[in-house]
């Protein structure tokens, strides 16, 4: 893989109900991808098994949901979903983003 990665030359991903993701860089114990949202757009409730994840807000703010806690977060704050934690998130703005970190890698994403 390369080790630089170029925003302008990889593509966004519709994922349907103003929801987009952009896979930044990967290895097989690590990846970080960007997720977009539109403003009212619902990062619907889930659990991962194998996967721990770290979303960090690059912009806007949302409504997040960890085990059924609520916390606003704002550009700079973060959550950590660890496997087997149900979470979830609201965009409260337009263009609301999200660098999510998986560990192990998503290959579902690939």
């Amino acid at each position: 893989m390369d080790p630089y990665f170029l925003s302008d030359q990889s593509p966004w991903t519709e994922l349907g109900d103003g929801i987009r993701r952009k896979v930044v860089a990967h290895t097989p114990q690590l990846m970080s991808v960007l997720v977009q949202f539109d403003r009212g757009a619902i990062g619907t409730p889930h659990a991962h098994e194998v996967h721990d994840q770290i979303a960090y807000v690059l912009a806007g703010s949302f409504e997040a949901n960890i085990d059924g806690v609520k916390q606003v977060l704002h550009v700079g704050d973060a959550f950590i979903a660890r496997h087997g934690a149900t979470h979830g998130v609201v965009a409260l703005e337009a263009g609301s983003t999200l660098l999510d970190q998986f560990s192990p890698r998503r290959d579902d994403y690939l």
